[in-house]
């Protein structure tokens, strides 16, 4: 995610670092670059103009403060004023009505349905109430890939196979709302190749039936710059309240992101990060703008990390650290839960300086699918062996290695680092107030996730 641009930014951020004091021409120069990488993540020309405008003008007229080098405080005003670009601050779904209805509007292949399914599982674990509505009569792998999506988060689907008449399906879906007590409706609609006639008259008369608290347009990103021509577009016909960027991920540019708000007047709300239903997540512009410029995002790991953290594991991590045990067992419940919170790749970019490693080279393949290979190890010892690591003898360790696939010298490397772990455990146990202290620092929100 916005990896060209995050690199080239670095670059120019080098300059500036090693800056003496700030003046008209070494502002002007490292402002050239920052344009330029703006320019070359596909940021709408005039946008990326007025920026560097800004930019320049508060430079210039800032005072220097003797305690923060001058390249340091250019740095600042280029993420303050980035932040200001991409919205200032974080938009919250209108969703205030029972039940409240959201529109997903877009072009074919966008990612509507799957941003359907990914919103429904949000909100339910906001302890609302979704019900996914397939609205899109033209394409049948719609409703397919709607009930899919539906049972695999367990929220319930209107699909009307057969029926052709949207009009009729909205307020079929209304009446199966109500009757399941579900709070918010989200509309899977229609999309083409380009926008026409017929999809905006459609579109136009379920707006007018539902009277939707939200209209989301569902952009790829990977579109760059076309995405803020989309976006005009269906706002002109359907007074849309917000955007969804998806496929991030993917994205090397993110132009359309740091143009959107600009050029439309229209907020990005929402972002899909990955493929997996959870990598999905609320846009906060001095988050992003943290990650853009290679600063990270730790108040969204911690968020993750909170929102998955099972309570019980953690009690009983608790005990057998005061008790002074840690087995391979627990190990294993361990990775499972970082495994629950999305890519390794995905939570190194959130960590400050994660960025420039990723693309340095810093995570290859292979460590990135290292907790999978040592799940298979712990998965291919006996329950016996997984308690009392001592015992495993060499003819065991190859038996191990073999039954998983997973060469004896990455079995070793793993035990070493599981009984490091188990060290440090024990020393913490052994400090009920350290241990004490270390339990307080997770989120209440974390504590309060399983009841």
């Amino acid at each position: 995610m916005f990896d060209s641009l995050t690199g080239r930014l670095q670059d120019a951020f080098r300059n500036l670092r090693g800056m003496g004091r700030i003046s008209d021409s070494n502002v002007a120069e490292s402002l050239r670059e920052v344009r330029m990488a703006l320019l070359e993540a596909d940021v709408n020309f005039k946008v990326a103009r007025e920026f560097i405008e800004s930019v320049r003008d508060k430079a210039i007229g800032e005072r220097v403060f003797r305690s923060i080098r001058p390249g340091e405080q250019m740095v600042k005003i280029i993420h303050d004023r980035m932040v200001a670009l991409l919205g200032s601050s974080h938009e919250e779904l209108h969703i205030t009505r029972r039940p409240s209805s959201i529109m997903m509007v877009g072009l074919h292949g966008s990612g509507k349905t799957t941003s359907s399914g990914k919103l429904a599982r949000l909100l339910l674990r906001e302890n609302r109430k979704p019900f996914l509505v397939a609205a899109d009569v033209h394409r049948p792998a719609a409703m397919d890939q709607l009930e899919a999506l539906g049972e695999q988060i367990r929220v319930p689907v209107h699909a009307a196979r057969g029926e052709t008449d949207v009009l009729r399906i909205a307020r079929a879906a209304r009446k199966e709302a109500d009757a399941r007590g579900c709070d918010v409706l989200i509309y899977d609609t229609a999309g083409r190749l380009q926008i026409d006639e017929p999809l905006v008259r459609e579109l136009v008369r379920l707006r007018e039936l539902v009277e939707p608290q939200e209209v989301l347009l569902v952009l790829d990103a990977a579109t760059g710059q076309e995405a803020v021509n989309v976006a005009t577009h269906f706002d002109r016909a359907l007074s849309i309240t917000g955007c969804i960027l998806t496929k991030l991920d993917g994205d090397a540019r993110g132009g359309a992101a740091l143009s959107m708000k600009s050029v439309t007047g229209k907020p990005v709300k929402l972002v899909g990060t990955g493929e997996r239903i959870d990598e999905f997540e609320r846009f906060h512009p001095d988050r992003m703008a943290g990650r853009i410029l290679g600063m990270g995002d730790v108040v969204s790991l911690v968020e993750r990390v909170s929102a998955d953290v099972d309570q019980e594991e953690m009690e009983a991590m608790e005990r057998k650290m005061r008790k002074g045990e840690f087995t391979l067992t627990d190990f294993l419940s361990q990775i499972r839960q970082l495994r629950k919170l999305g890519s390794m790749e995905s939570l190194i970019r959130m960590i400050p300086g994660g960025g420039q490693m990723l693309a340095s080279g810093g995570m290859n393949d292979n460590q990135q699918r290292q907790f999978v290979r040592m799940e298979a190890l712990i998965c291919s010892m006996t329950p016996q062996e997984r308690n009392t690591p001592r015992i495993l003898d060499a003819s065991r360790r190859q038996r191990i290695s073999a039954g998983s696939g997973v060469p004896v010298i990455e079995l070793n490397r793993m035990l070493g680092m599981f009984d490091q772990m188990r060290r440090m455990m024990k020393k913490v146990g052994r400090n009920p107030k350290m241990l004490k202290r270390a339990m307080k620092r997770i989120p209440r929100r974390a504590r309060m996730r399983r009841r």
